[in-house]
């Protein structure tokens, strides 16, 4: 028998309703704060930490789904292998530790693969996906669908995905949470979150309203997201969003912790004469960085390749201290990634 994670019934559900509408009326400064943390049953040595008021507790591993689908795998520099390999991926990272696993309506077969593997044992994982719709009367076939390839009846946490806040910012996002929190009073969503690479100036708008229990943000040493680099003031209001997430108990998800094709398989790609022995030490020294962060609650690293279980695995289990030389590796590699042609062609935002 699977260990289970608490269940949330029905009137469960209206209670999380009832504690977002308490925020809006009292205002971000009194969002609900995380009740007792609620662990989801797991083994083994790898840090675990409290998802912000949501309350949940769960290992810092997060399996990332948009590095397993076939229509934007080159990003990633690997071969994907057969679909039922990769649904076999999914469940041996949930069999060794990992229990958030993200995907999104658009990551191709990235929700086919994660109902398939873990469906059995939903009550104890946390599922996040995402919504990339404009308008508000498409997002709850949007959700719909998602849970149907899911094979699943709720997902934790449906998130408006970052390109529609690049689009329409906090005054065109706010209608579609409000369609959301529908849903969420329905019982199809657990919990709201938003997701972004850039426009860190809308997504702190939106954190700052105390409406969101969940963020997933850009938040790796390399500063380029999905296809732009980050400048300096984009870097700092990407840093005055995770600060007022974590004053209004919002959850931090950090993605690109390796950059997606920096730091990770792409590396050999990208630099082809760095030190090789330095090379091998790059994905750990990124992982650490972020841990480092007490305010990111899960690492949200893509998965590609049955080996990267493992290898993310190694580095969680151990020493997870961020050194000084960790820093000094990034930052040299950086050095050299940062006149890349594949990066420079970035646009700056």
């Amino acid at each position: 028998m699977n260990p289970k994670m608490p269940h949330l019934d029905r009137r469960g559900f209206l209670k999380a309703g009832a504690l977002a509408a308490a925020a809006v009326s009292a205002g971000a400064d009194d969002a609900p704060k995380a009740t007792a943390p609620k662990p989801i049953k797991t083994a083994g040595t790898m840090p675990e930490r409290v998802l912000g008021r949501t309350g949940y507790s769960m290992p810092v591993f997060g399996h990332g789904g948009s590095a397993m689908f076939k229509g934007d795998i080159a990003y990633y520099g690997v071969d994907l292998p057969p679909l039922e390999a990769r649904i076999a991926m999914v469940r041996d990272g949930y069999e060794k530790g990992i229990r958030y696993f993200d995907t999104a309506r658009i990551y191709g077969e990235s929700e086919e693969i994660m109902g398939a593997a873990l469906k059995d044992v939903r009550e104890n994982v946390f599922i996040a996906s995402k919504a990339m719709v404009a308008e508000v009367d498409r997002v709850r076939s949007s959700v719909e669908r998602s849970l149907e390839a899911l094979g699943m009846d709720y997902v934790d946490s449906m998130q408006i995905h970052g390109p529609i806040i690049e689009r329409l910012g906090y005054d065109g996002c706010m209608p579609i949470y409000e369609e959301m929190a529908k849903l969420r009073d329905e019982g199809l969503i657990r919990f709201i979150g938003i997701t972004g690479h850039s426009r860190f100036e809308e997504m702190y708008k939106l954190i700052d309203s105390g409406q969101f229990d969940t963020l997933l943000i850009e938040f790796g040493f390399f500063h380029k997201g999905y296809n732009t680099r980050h400048s300096e003031e984009s870097v700092a209001w990407r840093e005055k969003t995770v600060a007022r997430a974590a004053e209004v108990n919002t959850g931090v998800v950090a993605m690109k912790v390796l950059g997606a094709w920096i730091y990770s398989h792409n590396s050999s790609n990208l630099i082809p004469d760095f030190d090789e022995e330095k090379r091998k030490g790059l994905a750990a020294a990124a992982i650490r960085h972020v841990l480092s962060d007490e305010r990111v609650s899960v690492l949200n690293i893509g998965i590609s390749l049955p080996e990267d279980i493992d290898a993310n695995l190694a580095i969680l289990n151990g020493d997870t201290t961020y050194t000084e030389a960790d820093k000094a590796l990034l930052a040299e590699f950086a050095d050299r990634a940062y006149q890349h042609p594949m990066v420079q062609e970035l646009k700056l935002v």
